[in-house]
């Protein structure tokens, strides 16, 4: 099942759909079960093409969705749903042409502009944000930043998310202020680690280049196992995907 999003708390210009899936609602067994959208994850791959199948319908896509082969980077690519690239986001500006990414814990950013004519999808795990894939995916669009509306959507939590000191090091690394988005914990074994809230970084580069229209679904996917897959949670797992597209 999805979550086709038309609130009328988040501002999504005419022109511009998007959509967040859940694990409900497929035919993958377990431990996929149910709405397995991965196909690298160790899924019956033709348990995936039907569970893909069913979304595109679901959502009424005129066009495939441009699947990537996501692999932690700052990569981003023109979709294209004619092959698989190596890439954690797409961006178009071209209608119908979905751009889509996929998620069991990383936080998926959607972009648009406020005009909606063009849009991108951003798979943003820690290190990808770190390094500055929305930097990336920003610099795509041939708006301003000030003109830009982005959507964070459900993704580990920030009293799930436990990181090494070296990780918030790296944060702070590349802005000093990002450091307010850890709060210090002490684990089971009495190591310091900290508890990082991914959405709250991501706002934080997107507010650093101009971006102030900012959603946030706060669902946190590892607290929510009926509802998320979680890679941190259940190690084998399935994925959520991401989409956003121009249906002008």
């Amino acid at each position: 099942m999805s979550q086709h999003i038309e609130s009328q708390a988040w501002f999504i210009p005419s022109g511009v759909s998007l959509a967040f899936s859940t694990r409900e609602g497929g035919c993958s067994q377990p431990p996929y079960a149910s709405l397995n959208l991965g196909l690298h994850v160790g899924d019956d791959p033709q348990m995936v093409l039907a569970n893909r199948l069913l979304i595109e319908q679901q959502l009424s896509l005129s066009a495939k969705p441009a699947w990537l082969e996501q692999t932690h980077s700052i990569d981003v690519v023109e979709a294209d749903n004619s092959q698989v690239i190596n890439a954690d986001g797409s961006y178009t500006q071209s209608n119908e042409q979905v751009c889509v990414v996929m998620t069991a814990d990383c936080l998926p950013v959607l972009l648009c502009d406020e005009n909606g004519t063009e849009v991108a999808a951003v798979h943003a795990g820690w290190r990808g944000l770190c390094d500055g894939i929305i930097e990336t995916a920003v610099a795509k669009f041939t708006h301003k930043p000030n003109e830009l509306v982005a959507y964070l959507g459900p993704a580990i939590g920030p009293n799930a998310f436990e990181i090494g000191p070296e990780v918030k090091a790296l944060f702070e690394a590349k802005h000093p202020l990002s450091g307010q988005f850890f709060s210090a914990h002490i684990n089971a074994q009495g190591e310091q680690k900290y508890m990082a809230d991914i959405q709250g970084l991501a706002e934080f580069r997107l507010a650093l280049l101009g971006v102030t229209r900012i959603y946030r679904d706060k669902r946190c996917t590892v607290a929510e196992q009926q509802s998320f897959f979680s890679y941190r949670r259940d190690g084998i797992t399935g994925r959520m995907a991401s989409f956003i597209w121009l249906n002008r």
